[in-house]
């Protein structure tokens, strides 16, 4: 038995290595009815975008959504100075794009709170709770009855 005993605690996972390499990051989390996106913020990138694992305009299609997720870089004019690591899950791609911003916008006030006014002046801080309403027994959706018929 001369074989050398390796254990987990020696070998360094995949995604602890890439992070370790890519330097410090800034994390946060943002929600959005049933979407929920954690944004991993890495400061003096090139601006490279990815949602997960896909490029960012890959990922979301449509130019309203590519714009809803990159509203907060935008009004700080850093979208070519961060690159930005996003994993989204739930929902839709609109609520999805929503979340993204709002993790964006967070991990940007944790990176400098000077942010903060600005930011929320433009209503980015907020968090949109609203969620589809349950379905109620007896009617066809959440509030919508039956039609009444008289005989």
């Amino acid at each position: 038995m001369a074989k050398t005993a390796t254990t987990k605690a020696q070998k360094p996972k995949p995604k602890q290595a890439a992070a370790k390499a890519k330097g410090k990051y800034t994390y946060a989390l943002g929600r959005r009815k049933t979407s929920t996106a954690k944004v991993k913020i890495f400061q003096g990138g090139a601006g490279k975008f990815t949602i997960n694992g896909r490029n960012f305009g890959e990922y979301l299609k449509t130019l309203g959504q590519r714009q809803i997720a990159t509203a907060a870089l935008a009004l700080l004019s850093l979208e070519k100075t961060l690159d930005i690591e996003a994993r989204a899950v739930g929902g839709g791609l609109r609520g999805q794009a929503q979340a993204v911003n709002l993790a964006i916008a967070r991990a940007l006030v944790k990176i400098d709170a000077d942010n903060k006014p600005s930011l929320k002046e433009h209503g980015f801080m907020t968090v949109d709770a609203r969620n589809k309403e349950r379905k109620k027994p007896g009617l066809k959706r959440a509030r919508r009855a039956p039609q009444w018929r008289k005989r």
